[in-house]
């Protein structure tokens, strides 16, 4: 794993939760920037280009405006793996999202080791990629 920080985009509606994880990502070393939607998420892609590219993306699985689903729909072959967190135990979504691709999938609250580690292996998974 290279030595840069990584830098995850979090990307809930409930702004409690993006401020707890943000200070959970800081005090394992990871720089964070919160999104309260999927299309803040995107827009902030595209604005930006290829000059900003986090290296891992914590997801709402439900949010106002485009679901979290649909964000990882559009982000496929870009390489960026997604860590989905949830209130909704829906099965048929996790299955969806993990059969598109996604990393993990956690429900809320979860243990703040998983969830640690779940990002840790994603960011691991896709730089250790060939």
């Amino acid at each position: 794993m290279s030595d840069a920080t990584p830098t995850v985009a979090v990307v809930d509606d409930d702004e409690s939760v993006c401020r707890a994880l943000k200070r959970l990502l800081r005090a394992a070393g990871m720089a964070s920037a919160s999104f309260g939607t999927g299309d803040a998420l995107l827009a902030a892609l595209d604005e930006n280009d290829a000059a900003w590219r986090p290296d891992c993306i914590v997801l709402d699985v439900q949010m106002p405006g485009i679901n979290g689903l649909e964000v990882q729909r559009r982000l496929a072959g870009t390489d960026m793996p997604i860590v989905f967190v949830t209130a909704h135990d829906d099965p048929a979504v996790c299955d969806t999202a993990l059969a598109a691709g996604a990393a993990a999938y956690l429900h809320k609250p979860f243990d703040d080791e998983v969830f640690i580690g779940a990002v840790r292996a994603a960011i691991a998974r896709v730089r250790e990629a060939p």
